[in-house]
């Protein structure tokens, strides 16, 4: 799915301009739903790029029956890749001042813990 949406063969205008990443694909135990999880390069205009790949659907579920080897093409439906979002609040959390003072609390009880966890 990265290779025919970095190729361009979907003709939408409202994906024009928008690099979008597939960072997951998630099968049903049966193969016949694929589940795409994208987000568009900066995370903009996920709504908007959602709604113009399930416009495309049809067509982007030709192109991977031609370029997957399966006895039918699964149906396929897209939702926005979250993780980016969570992995920056989390990052966010471990900046705050009470979890950087902890951490400095760790160090000064046991200043080995880090040579430990490298080697």
């Amino acid at each position: 799915m990265a290779e025919i949406l970095a190729q361009g063969n979907v003709h939408d205008a409202d994906l024009e301009g928008h690099i979008i990443t597939v960072p997951e694909v998630r099968m049903s135990p049966d193969l016949k739903l694929a589940t795409i999880y994208v987000m568009p390069l900066g995370g903009r205009d996920t709504e908007i790029v959602i709604a113009a790949l399930e416009r495309n659907k049809k067509f982007l579920r030709g192109e991977v029956a031609r370029r997957v080897n399966l006895k039918f093409a699964p149906d396929i439906r897209f939702r926005v890749d979250e993780r980016f979002d969570e992995a920056e609040r989390i990052e966010k959390l471990l900046r705050t001042p009470a979890v950087q003072k902890d951490l400095e609390q760790d160090l000064e009880q046991d200043p080995d813990s880090d040579r430990e966890e490298e080697q």
